[in-house]
């Protein structure tokens, strides 16, 4: 299908995970379903935007660390959008930045696989 709609999926996919992870005792807080909508959709815009320049810049780092800075790497974007968006906070800094993209990341994993056994080529 589209970027647009495999895009739009991915965000609101990343929104029912954030709303997951604010239940959970990781220090991620999220107000409302909208603010997690929109932490998706920003989300969904650094990755696709600022992430790829970082990742160029920061390659010689994630080649010595065998990829771990990745981590780091999307840690530092899900604090940037927690920054941007009010309603959207990391109650232990960096330590909920990391641990709420690991989960964050493992369950849009599993959710977007679930969705393409259903949905095949929704998400590309």
């Amino acid at each position: 299908m589209g970027g647009i709609i495999a895009f739009l999926v991915t965000a609101l996919v990343t929104a029912f995970s954030l709303l997951i992870i604010a239940r959970l005792p990781f220090g991620v807080e999220i107000e409302s379903t909208e603010k997690a909508i929109t932490a998706g959709l920003v989300l969904g815009l650094l990755n696709g935007l600022i992430r790829p320049i970082l990742a160029f810049l920061t390659f010689p780092i994630t080649l010595l660390t065998l990829g771990l800075f990745t981590l780091i790497l999307n840690a530092l974007m899900f604090a940037l959008a927690a920054s941007l968006i009010s309603g959207f906070r990391l109650r232990f800094g960096f330590w909920s930045a990391l641990l709420g993209t690991v989960v964050v990341s493992f369950l849009n994993n599993v959710f977007l696989r679930f969705l393409d056994s259903i949905f095949p080529n929704l998400v590309g």
